[in-house]
């Protein structure tokens, strides 16, 4: 097999993995908006699809879950969807990308095998980009809204507004990430080609016959002819 192919497809899986990590560290935390003001400057606040913090100077961290579903913002609610789709969706393509690089247990299977490992490798792939176009959404979504409510002119200058948290950059990575890991996915499908297994069998043993000359016959034709 290519190497590049061999190559390409671990990649794949790497930075799916990694992927995966960041897409649910993004919507665990806490941090998708912070904000701070001079009018309260020994506390900041953190905004999150769970709960809302407050962090005092001296590291105390206080968090409180949203009360109720239905009394969310729209923007949160259709975050918090929208993250706990992509974590499946991106778990998914990676649970049906590992079995389907060619490295696991492809020389036992055949033809038909390998083909079934390549579809699952395809679907993997897909499935990876579709959790890194799903993982963006939101996180886009909510810095939109964030630099529009920033910069509004109707809202006072010494009201205090959001901005971004580490989480959006954490979702942003990982939306890259995901995006990445399906292409090189489905690239190594369409680079593959069917080659018969280049592992070396087990060469069965033969048993050999060895054949013994008994020394006694001559001696015993000696002995006749002398009768």
């Amino acid at each position: 097999m290519d190497p590049g192919v061999c190559a390409m497809e671990l990649l794949g899986v790497f930075f799916s993995i990694g992927a995966w990590i960041c897409s649910l560290a993004t919507t665990i935390m806490s941090t998708w908006l912070t904000l701070s003001t001079d009018l309260l400057p020994a506390e900041s606040y953190e905004l999150g699809l769970w709960e809302t913090c407050v962090v005092q100077d001296l590291g105390i961290l206080e968090c409180r879950p949203y009360d109720s579903l239905l009394g969310l913002p729209p923007d949160i609610k259709l975050a918090r969807i929208l993250m706990c789709v992509t974590v499946a969706t991106g778990l998914l393509g990676l649970l049906l990308a590992i079995p389907g690089i060619y490295w696991i247990n492809s020389c036992n299977q055949g033809s038909e095998g390998l083909r079934v490992k390549r579809l699952m490798k395809m679907l993997g792939g897909i499935f990876c980009l579709v959790a890194g176009i799903l993982g963006l959404i939101p996180v886009s979504y909510i810095a939109h809204l964030t630099v529009m409510r920033f910069f509004d002119e109707a809202v006072p200058a010494i009201v205090p507004r959001w901005e971004f948290g580490d989480a959006l950059f954490c979702g942003w990575t990982a939306g890259f990430l995901h995006l990445v890991a399906g292409s090189l996915l489905v690239t190594s499908c369409v680079c593959l080609q069917e080659e018969p297994c280049t592992l070396q069998m087990p060469i069965p043993l033969q048993r050999r016959h060895t054949h013994v000359h008994s020394t006694n016959t001559p001696h015993r034709k000696r002995s006749m002819e002398y009768v």
